[in-house]
């Protein structure tokens, strides 16, 4: 099926349009950010505590700074953080579940005894313990790393599931006694059956990415200087803006991580159905 075809179908849900201008609209904010006239490291640039109004359409905050460009650098640190973490751990949980799905045997139990260790142990106190460690060098890039090593084991399992169900089917054993090589036989024939479900897994690990860099940031444990919707939140917090009455500091991040979870949300629920065949069949019709 063709990638245009697959769009239009899934924007006869409303819950994936809604999404999409959603996101589409935080990519635009995110971008804004190349032409933001302040540092967002230096504080005092700008009056402090100031209510919306012109030039500073969300008002300003108590460190002297620009409240809706702290914002776009916000939103686009946050997602390059989840990007990070979202690509990295898929590339990481393809390779796992092709590998243990399709040598199967000794191979399959030993990538699965790693994965199932991922899925046993206590991660977030992990993830604290290592981000206490490294917290000095503690970056956009270096706390993606740090999720996406921890992100991938459950949907290596997954994809594993789909890989163990394409080596029984018939073309399988037509492609291998035709002589093709197992790369070609991945590239060719499976990965246009895990692409989707890989999309689908990367969406909800960059909300869960989101999710941890928020938590982490509101208990100390990344860089407080560089901007991201935790920092933001977590120094709205400390100036202890919501009992001052404060609102626009606070409630910014907030309604920004809202909408972003809800648009993630709904375009992994609207991808999801849209897999399922019998989802599919009742919203689009038979094919």
């Amino acid at each position: 099926m063709h990638f245009t075809r697959i769009l239009k179908e899934l924007f006869k849900d409303y819950r994936f349009i809604f999404a999409f201008i959603v996101l589409c609209l935080l990519v635009i904010l995110a971008l804004m950010s190349a032409f933001s006239p302040y540092d967002p490291t230096i504080w005092f640039v700008v009056p402090r505590d100031r209510p919306p109004a012109w030039p500073h359409i969300l008002g300003t905050n108590s460190k002297g700074q620009d409240i809706f460009w702290q914002a776009t650098f916000a939103i686009r640190n946050s997602l390059m953080v989840s990007i990070i973490a979202g690509v990295i751990s898929r590339i990481i949980a393809i390779l796992i579940g092709l590998v243990a799905g399709y040598k199967g045997k000794t191979t399959d139990r030993v990538l699965m005894f790693f994965s199932d260790g991922f899925l046993v142990i206590p991660l977030f106190l992990i993830i604290v313990m290592l981000a206490m460690l490294i917290r000095d060098f503690m970056n956009v890039l270096t706390l993606g790393l740090l999720l996406a090593f921890f992100g991938w084991a459950w949907d290596a399992r997954v994809i594993r599931s789909q890989v163990l169900s394409l080596r029984e089917r018939e073309f399988t054993n037509t492609a291998i006694l035709s002589g093709t090589g197992v790369i070609k036989l991945v590239i060719k024939e499976y990965l246009p059956y895990i692409t989707p479900l890989a999309f689908s897994t990367l969406i909800n690990n960059m909300s869960w990415a989101i999710g941890l860099e928020m938590t982490l940031s509101i208990v100390g444990l990344t860089n407080m200087d560089i901007p991201t919707l935790g920092t933001m939140l977590k120094w709205a917090m400390n100036y202890q803006s919501l009992l001052l009455g404060r609102w626009n500091w606070l409630l910014t991040p907030i309604v920004l991580s809202i909408f972003l979870f809800i648009a993630l949300y709904w375009i992994s629920i609207s991808i999801s159905e849209y897999l399922d065949p019998r989802t599919r069949v009742q919203r689009v019709g038979v094919e």
